[in-house]
């Protein structure tokens, strides 16, 4: 099982696949490398799939340290240990945060950006949403019975079949005697209560440090973190940015959908 170190001594696991330009997939908040398994069999390159800190097969840590902060300096820690120069990013939610925090800190280390779902403007449904579930072993105890209540809850997604309902959540839960388990830390719970009660910051000026780079947003039409209006705004800000809405998709698309591919393509073409 391929692991690194990070600075502060925490193992961290990592998938590196293929070869050519670099892509590094960060995935969502509780989520794990597993977030791109639809999309990979479709992109072109070099595709490297870390779990961050206190998430899928890497060590749990410090609460404190599962920031958006410290997860930018992990992937930085990992390029060095493969030895990479520079990567493009492709993000996922809390993956395209931690992209646009790189965009600040490590700019000369970026070939590109593409943002899945989400923006410097996090909706306060989507956010509520978010706390009320994480840190939280679903109600459902087995992978059909919480595959079926997606299929069900989950309006804002459409056409889905249920074999990907039941990859989704075979992905993300663990099936025990006692129920379905998360496969993550549950004090990142703890970590995302306490960073919401502190102001909320302007993250306008992380997406502006992305000025230069070959940058494309892929937005789910039904997305409820991610505003139709803060998707415009981006678009004004970056009139070259290759953007798209994935009908019938909330958050996140799964990338895999003819319109997000269209996306990706594109800009892989701009990052060599």
């Amino acid at each position: 099982m391929p692991t690194f170190q990070s600075t502060d001594g925490v193992n961290l696991h990592y998938t590196d696949e293929g070869t050519g330009t670099p892509i590094i997939a960060l995935a969502g908040l509780t989520r794990n490398g597993s977030d791109f398994d639809h999309v990979a069999p479709h992109l072109e390159g070099r595709l490297i799939r870390p779990d961050y800190r206190g998430r899928g097969q890497s060590d749990w840590a410090d609460h404190h340290t599962y920031t958006i902060q410290q997860e930018a300096q992990d992937v930085l820690t990992l390029m060095n240990h493969l030895g990479l120069e520079k990567a493009a990013i492709l993000g996922t939610s809390r993956g395209g945060l931690i992209a646009m925090m790189l965009a600040v800190t490590a700019k000369g280390r970026l070939l590109g950006v593409a943002l899945n779902d989400i923006g410097p403007v996090i909706a306060d449904k989507g956010l509520d949403i978010i706390k009320d579930y994480i840190g939280r072993n679903p109600a459902q105890k087995t992978y059909v019975e919480a595959a079926e209540a997606r299929a069900k809850l989950w309006t804002h997604f459409e056409d889905v079949p249920m074999e990907r309902w039941l990859a989704e959540v075979r992905a993300h839960y663990a099936e025990t005697a006692d129920g379905l388990v998360i496969r993550y830390d549950p004090k990142l719970r703890d970590a995302v209560l306490e960073a919401g009660a502190q102001p909320t910051p302007d993250l306008w000026p992380l997406f502006d440090a992305l000025d230069g780079l070959p940058l494309a947003l892929i937005r789910g039409a039904n997305s409820d973190l991610l505003s139709s209006e803060t998707a415009e705004k981006m678009a004004c800000r970056r009139p070259d940015m290759i953007k798209i809405d994935v009908p019938g998709r909330g958050h996140v698309p799964f990338l895999d959908e003819p319109e997000a591919l269209n996306v990706l393509q594109e800009w892989t073409e701009q990052l060599t």
